[in-house]
This record gives C-alpha cells, structure tokens and sequence, in this order.
C-alpha cells in the first residue's frame, strides 16, 4: 500500500492533468473550408488548442495511418495538448495501404507513394492523389486557416507558409512514415514515429531509399515507438526506423504502461499483452514514453 502523502500527491497530479485536459479547446474544420474543392476523405480536420497560460508555442501534426479518422484522435490529441503543445490531425487521402510496396520488385515503390500522397507528384501506380489533396498543402491550408480565425495559430505560418521550425510532425502505422518523410523534406522541430515505418522492400532485404536519403531534420530527432510483436514486423519496422535515423548500431528501451523512461535511447519498445499490439503504442498508459520522445525529439 502506497504511504497517504504519495497517493494525496498522485492523486493532486491526476487532477491537474484532467483539469488541463478539460481545459484543451477543440474545433473540428471540413476540409473544403480551408480550400475550395477539398473533398473529405474521412472525417473533419481535428485541431487542439492548448489552456492558456500554458503555451510551448509549438505545434504537433499527427497523421493517422491506413483509414484512419481524424476526429478519432482526440484522446491523444487532448494528451499533447494538456503538455502545452498546439496539435491538428489532419483528413487526408490515407485509403492504400503502404505494405501495397513491401514485396514490390520495383525499389522506388515506397519512394513514389510516399512523394504522391505527400505533394500530389504524379509518380506512383498504388495512389492517386493531386497537388491540392496532397498531405502538405491539406496541412498548410488548414494552418492558414486556423491562423485567419485564431491569433494563437497565427506563429505557425508566415505569408501563407508552414514555419516548419515549429513543427513536430507524429503518426501512427502509414503516418509514422509520412512523419518521417517530413522530416526528411523540411527541417522540423521534431519526429515522432508510433507502430512504423513499414517501407521495408522485402525483395531487397532493405528499407526504402528515401529512408536512408540525408534530410533536413536532424537524425537526433527522431525518435519510435514500436511493439515487439507487431503484426506488421517489428524487425522490419526496427530496420526502417534505423534507416530513417542513420543509426549504425540500433539501441532499443523496453518501456511498460505507467512506468518512467530512463534512458538515452531514441527507440522505444513495448511488449505489452494487448489485443491490438499495432494501436497499444497510441493507448494514455504511455504517457509518460509520450513525454520522454517528445522531450527529446525538441530538446526540451
């Protein structure tokens, strides 16, 4: 049995995380209102706002995986927000799954589908997606309007553009991997991957190029959060994180639901009995791993 000044001081910290979360504002934003002819894949933008007074003055992106739903996210969502951080999940084309490519004999497979559904370039056969309803300007056009309805917003964006100094993009499954594509794109604050990549070519027995490509976002950044025995390979995914983060050696920490992290490791690893061992890393008994990757994916 815990002693009372320890259980009156968990119990003081649980209620001020939930006076924080209840205090996190949420608007959700049809993607047709940030630009005209913007369809809905499926469901409205979701944005966070975090209470005032407790601002970091940086925005997460989190980015669903394969048919995920943006207003799906708002426990994780409302999670970052309490933390003081600004956070959208954004509605964007997400209906192939990125594995389409893993037994692909062509090596730019993963390389184009990533391109495609990132800036709309007309290079991959498994998607099909334009310029507007590309992941970057759905993004940028849902800051542009945030930013016109909300002062707070406005320090993201600058002449219509991303500050992408500011930005931490995230995701889940296919969203780890557009994460990661950011940050090989634009040189971002920080890169949180949850259950992925999964662009591993197994006719090559090797992570995708664009993996290994030098990006802008420095390799310190980024940081994983994976399930020993995910169905979609955890070896695989433990290589392609390797890949994305140009680490020779790859160190893993074991973490458990409700423990602190003690470590100096960027890949995290869990391998809790859960039913669905691909969505566990997103469960809030992992707050605390949460708190760990994004400290030390913005050096804060």
């Amino acid at each position: 049995m815990l002693p009372t000044k320890p259980r009156l001081f968990i119990a003081a910290a649980l209620l001020c995380s939930a006076v924080t979360q209840a205090q996190v504002k949420f608007r959700t934003i049809e993607p047709a209102a940030t630009q005209q002819g913007l369809k809905t894949v499926h469901s409205p933008h979701l944005a966070a706002e975090p209470a005032a007074g407790n601002n970091r003055h940086q925005l997460i992106v989190m980015i669903p995986g394969t048919g995920g739903r943006a207003t799906d996210f708002r426990t994780f969502d409302s999670s970052f927000a309490a933390m003081g951080y600004y956070v959208v999940t954004p509605d964007y084309v997400n209906t192939v799954i990125t594995t389409v490519c893993s037994k692909s004999e062509d090596s730019t497979c993963f390389d184009h589908f990533r391109q495609e559904i990132m800036f709309g370039t007309p290079v991959s056969d498994k998607v099909e997606v334009d310029s507007a309803n590309s992941l970057v300007n759905r993004f940028t056009k849902l800051l542009v309007y945030l930013a016109a309805q909300d002062r707070g917003w406005s320090e993201f964006v600058r002449n219509g553009q991303v500050r992408w100094d500011k930005i931490i993009a995230a995701g889940h499954s296919q969203g780890a991997g557009h994460a990661a594509y950011f940050g090989k794109q634009f040189r971002l604050r920080g890169v949180l991957m949850f259950s992925g990549p999964q662009d591993y070519l197994q006719y090559f027995n090797a992570p995708a190029h664009w993996q290994q490509e030098r990006g802008r976002t420095p390799v310190n950044r980024y940081y994983a959060f994976l399930h020993a025995a995910d169905p979609f390979n955890y070896q695989y995914q433990v290589q392609d994180v390797s890949a994305v983060s140009h680490r020779a050696v790859t160190d893993t920490t074991m973490v458990q639901p409700g423990m602190p992290v003690h470590s100096r490791n960027s890949i995290l690893v869990t391998d809790v009995d859960r039913k669905d061992k691909h969505g566990s890393t997103l469960g809030t008994d992992f707050i605390a791993v949460w708190k760990y990757m994004i400290s030390g994916a913005t050096g804060n």
